[in-house]
């Protein structure tokens, strides 16, 4: 896969580069930490390898996971903003809560917390958006527009890349929508960087944890950002 943003515009999906990559994500790691576990390998066919002992997560599954939206838009952090949510939604019984000194979002049952993962948030220039919101829609397999002033900014310009879809797309294999333009939770396809570096104002999880929460809310939810 090219490294170059405007090179990766011109595909059709953009895969793991190599099995390492692979690998790691499946079994919940970065490639990094896949290799102490297995020093010396060199990840070819028939190598037996150590992994942590997790549940796998599926890449080819993704497209599978329900609820979610199953319309495909044009671009995800391009979805206009929705004022008001149908009466026959989801109940807000299930509760999505960020919490931006811990760098942890919570889903709650009613009061009761049913998962948590580590997230990364926006920085101070490109803040994650303090307030009450609601999943306004999930995207499986995004497309992202890349737009180097609005990730730097936040202002849209007419300099800008479309990426494919694919788990190296900077917002991973899952975008989980919010009733505030431009704004979601999406996976990454840094997940080191996860609970480390800012984001440009997005919520931002690994792919693996992003699947998972995508099977935990829908369009509806109360997501609090504090």
């Amino acid at each position: 896969m090219p490294g170059g943003v405007a090179a990766q515009a011109k595909l059709r999906f953009l895969p793991y580069r190599d099995a390492a990559e692979a690998i790691a994500e499946k079994f919940h790691c970065d490639v990094r930490f896949l290799k102490q576990l297995n020093p010396g390998k060199t990840f070819k066919p028939g190598d037996q390898l150590k992994v942590p002992n997790v549940e796998p997560f599926d890449l080819a599954a993704v497209k599978d996971i329900k609820p979610g939206s199953e319309i495909t838009p044009p671009v995800a952090n391009d979805l206009p903003e929705e004022k008001s949510t149908p009466n026959n939604q989801t109940p807000p019984e299930i509760t999505a809560k960020i919490d931006t000194k811990t760098d942890m979002l919570g889903v709650f049952d009613a009061d009761k917390l049913v998962a948590a993962y580590p997230v990364t948030i926006g920085s101070a220039q490109t803040a994650s958006p303090i307030g009450d919101w609601k999943v306004q829609r999930i995207v499986k397999l995004p497309r992202f527009r890349w737009d180097p002033e609005m990730l730097k900014h936040g202002t849209r310009s007419g300099h800008f890349h479309m990426l494919p879809p694919g788990p190296n797309s900077p917002v991973g294999v899952i975008w989980i929508a919010l009733n505030k333009k431009g704004i979601g939770i999406h996976g990454t396809n840094e997940p080191e960087t996860i609970g480390r570096a800012a984001s440009h104002g997005c919520i931002r999880l690994t792919n693996w944890d992003a699947a998972h929460l995508a099977q935990e809310v829908k369009p509806g939810v109360p997501v609090s950002i504090h």
